[in-house]
């Protein structure tokens, strides 16, 4: 285990925990909002939420430059995985026409502009933002895995051809 990879790890992890941060603090604000309104929270939403709140989590507790985050590259890929599920459910629910969908100006622009139908404080960046760091945090989580794997495979290929004594 290099000081490159645990660099490389450190700022994987910052970023990481940058993303599902931004990711967090933009879905709660919605959810906020659809609570204040007594409307029905979206389970996409909902999910996403519960992911960055958890990626957020992982994210602090695995920066540390420790070995024992490389063996957790399994939970890496598992995350990508999750991140990558959020991100094409969200993108999935507006389709191609995003700012201009139904589900948007109906739901997500009815919420944000205070329940008048109208949008207001930027709802649209604040969606595409939450998209576009949805696949940045699947891209660093895929990329921690990546990292972890080779570091462990090269560790445990070092420690077997090494003679005892």
């Amino acid at each position: 285990m290099g000081s490159t990879s645990k660099v490389c790890s450190v700022i994987l992890r910052v970023w990481e925990l940058v993303c599902s941060a931004v990711v967090l603090g933009l879905t709660a604000r919605f959810v906020n909002l659809v609570i204040r309104a007594g409307g029905s929270n979206d389970a996409r939403i909902v999910y996403t939420l519960t992911l960055a709140s958890i990626s957020t989590l992982y994210s602090i507790l695995f920066m540390p430059p420790l070995m024992y985050n490389f063996l957790a590259f399994a939970a890496d890929f598992i995350l990508f995985v999750m991140w990558l599920v959020a991100f094409c459910l969200l993108v999935t629910r507006v389709g191609t026409r995003m700012c201009d969908a139904d589900w948007y100006y109906n739901y997500w622009g009815w919420y944000w502009g205070g329940g008048y139908g109208w949008t207001y404080g930027g709802a649209c960046s604040n969606w595409r933002a939450i998209l576009a760091f949805s696949f940045m945090a699947s891209i660093s989580f895929l990329l921690s895995s990546i990292l972890g794997a080779i570091v462990v495979t090269k560790y445990y290929r070092g420690n077997k051809t090494a003679k005892p004594g």
